[in-house]
């Protein structure tokens, strides 16, 4: 028999197999064991994730006569013929070669016959988002009213692009990103299941290079295995995969913080003479900057998505690079990486970075060593026009805290706060969300959620990066609001103009209305909240809430509380009486 990859070899065959979809899963098999199944799913998500595994096997276990907890034993003959894919009652087809009209009408008229050997006919279209206009429209009226014993399974990579009519007819399941350290265990698994001894190190580089696909891993896993005659170890997975070794990167960074321009067009030479791939070592730049900025505010996160101990390099580097620099370096790294490919030179692209990371940085940060030297001893360093200017300046000040001690002046005081004030900080735009709050359920903020996961996943690397730490918390018909867990990404987002830009434009796409997208701190959300309630509850008590005050005071229930119950939930919300 010939040899077949790991990835088909491994496939899996019972719902406990499939890997990081916990919820999905146990759902699905829940919905068996009750018998509450429904005639129509839509399982979305990225690629390699299990759609098409999970839909085969759900069609085993509803047809297996031997079911046990929802899993088919995959012993009997139904279970056997689904495997093998002989079995009549399941089809199985590819919207993206059959999303004619004429091919889903034919699935219509065929679907109205009776299975013939198992208990359910099942229909799995893959890439459904390929179907035409017309197909779409022919396969409605079968969704909306399916013949008995028929169940159709819908895969989709790009759900957004499927009509509202069709996703409104089916369940929906998103099928998330596996994480590496669940593509890890399985790989590990797999390997001591044929023998194979492995680097551990090594198999954690293929679990990250995978990008949250199952299939994606075996398959780079196959391909080490095939490149080193079975041994897998961490130079051979950086020869496949084309990523730069954690020492090659450390070092890297190293000399682009310390401005070595010369070094750093060395070392770029070296890691291309090695072989390694110009969109790789971007990608590995972009993410070890983010990394910085997330271990800067949270070390622990860095330290439990990597799989391995921090090095001490990275540690380092994280202590002295500044975050206004790190997102300059994103920003060069992400125009560069579209550059890249529309050029057949990529070699002096990356040599223009080098300078641009390295040697641009020089004078800037030059500059602001060079002010913050200035204020701390100018006595000692400026010259005497400069030590007489200062001299007049705190005779100024000086004169003006003899006026606020006297009260007499009003105009120095707003000088003295303007002196003293905190560094610049994002302010929320509490006027945009407000009016949200007035109008928001919690039908809305759902609408959004479900969304959401497709909308990460229409954006760059880059940007999915900053965003990964935000959520809907509020949202009415026309709007939503998004809290960030950190301050440094709240800022961030809120200066990129581009970044909301395509993020209406996705919301658009998702929900076919350009919301009004407001932002706030996690950590400001609480106080606007109780801000918002507690002036609404004043509204109601002063008559001002567009009721009669007889009326508000004949409700048992004041209105700012009826408001906090419908925005967040009964099990959110305590009510106290006074």
């Amino acid at each position: 028999m010939s040899y077949q990859a790991l990835y088909r070899v491994w496939r899996p065959q019972r719902f406990a197999d499939i890997v990081g979809q916990e919820m999905i899963t146990r759902t699905l098999k829940n919905a068996i064991v009750t018998g509450q199944t429904s005639h129509a799913y839509l399982f979305a998500g990225p690629r390699g994730t299990g759609k098409t595994s999970a839909a085969k096997i759900f069609a085993k276990a509803i047809n297996c006569p031997n079911q046990k907890d929802g899993e088919p034993c995959n012993e009997c003959a139904i279970c056997k013929a689904i495997t093998a894919g002989t079995l009549n009652d399941v089809i199985e087809i590819d919207a993206a070669s059959n999303n004619g009209v004429e091919e889903i009408r034919n699935i219509r008229d065929k679907a109205k016959y009776a299975p013939t050997e198992a208990t359910y006919k099942i229909y799995i279209i893959d890439e459904v988002h390929m179907l035409s206009t017309g197909a779409f429209n022919a396969l409605l009226k079968t969704l909306e009213e399916p013949p008995a014993n028929v169940v159709f399974i819908l895969a989709t990579t790009e759900p957004y692009k499927i009509p509202a009519t069709i996703i409104s007819r089916t369940q929906r399941f998103d099928f998330k990103r596996i994480t590496p350290q669940d593509s890890y265990q399985r790989m590990a698994y797999i390997l001591k299941e044929k023998g194979i001894d492995f680097d551990q190190e090594a198999l954690k580089m293929v679990a990250k290079a995978s990008e949250g696909g199952m299939r994606d891993a075996l398959s780079i896993l196959d391909q080490v295995l095939s490149f080193s005659d079975n041994k897998l170890t961490m130079t051979n997975v950086l020869d496949v995969t084309g990523d730069l070794s954690q020492t090659q990167i450390d070092t890297l960074m190293g000399t682009i913080q310390a401005n070595d321009t010369a070094q750093a067009l060395t070392q770029l030479h070296q890691i291309l003479a090695d072989g390694k791939d110009e969109q790789r070592l971007l990608e590995d730049l972009i993410d070890y900057c983010r990394n910085l900025l997330v271990y800067q505010q949270a070390p622990q996160v860095i330290a439990e998505t990597e799989l391995t101990n921090v090095s001490d390099g990275f540690k380092k580097l994280s202590q002295t690079f500044l975050a206004a620099r790190l997102y300059r370096m994103i920003d060069i790294l992400d125009d560069v990486q579209q550059q890249l490919r529309f050029t057949n030179h990529p070699d002096i692209y990356l040599e223009v970075l080098m300078i641009k990371l390295s040697a641009a940085q020089n004078s800037t940060e030059s500059k602001v060593h060079l002010d913050s030297t200035t204020a701390a001893e100018p006595a000692a360093a400026a010259p005497d026009a400069m030590v007489s200017k200062l001299e007049d300046q705190v005779k100024a000040l000086s004169q003006q805290v003899q006026q606020l001690s006297k009260g007499t002046s009003s105009k120095p005081k707003r000088q003295n706060r303007a002196t003293t004030s905190t560094p610049h900080k994002v302010k929320v735009n509490k006027a945009a969300i407000y009016p949200i709050l007035d109008s928001a359920t919690r039908q809305a903020l759902n609408r959004f959620k479900e969304v959401w996961p497709d909308l990460m996943n229409m954006l760059s690397i880059t940007k999915r990066a900053v965003m990964n730490v935000s959520r809907p918390v509020a949202a009415n018909e026309h709007g939503v609001i998004v809290a960030f867990d950190y301050q440094l990404f709240f800022e961030r987002v809120m200066n990129d103009q581009d970044l909301l830009d395509e993020l209406k434009a996705g919301l658009n796409k998702l929900l076919g209305d350009p919301p009004e997208i407001v932002l706030v701190p996690h950590e400001d959300w609480p106080v606007i909240r109780k801000e918002y309630l507690q002036t609404d509850r004043l509204k109601s008590a002063n008559g001002q809430s567009g009721a009669p005050a007889a009326e508000n005071e004949a409700e048992k229930v004041p209105k700012g509380t009826k408001k906090a119950l419908e925005l967040f939930g009964k099990d959110i919300v305590e009510v106290h009486e006074d």
